[in-house]
């Protein structure tokens, strides 16, 4: 299947991008805007786009990363009585 096919994939990221807004949950959000970068990222691979393929790792790695530190596995205890820095 040849790039000038795949615009396809292209309006499946974007409406993917799109529907993360309307997300209430943070986590949520942040899972399904990493799935769209990941989507983005092989519409970027299909077409030969260095810049969208860059752009939506970026965004990938960032959201990957703040769904991990919003679910507990990255966070730091907070400072307290018990827990002094």
């Amino acid at each position: 299947m040849g790039a000038e096919n795949m615009g396809w994939l292209g309006w499946v990221a974007t409406g993917m991008s799109i529907g993360s807004y309307f997300c209430r949950n943070q986590l949520i959000l942040r899972r399904v805007q990493a799935v769209a970068a990941l989507v983005w990222i092989s519409y970027g691979l299909a077409i030969s786009s260095r810049p969208v393929i860059a752009a939506n790792v970026v965004v990938a790695s960032v959201a990957a990363w703040s769904t991990l530190r919003g679910s507990g596995k990255l966070a730091r205890p907070a400072a307290g009585p018990d827990n002094v820095e």
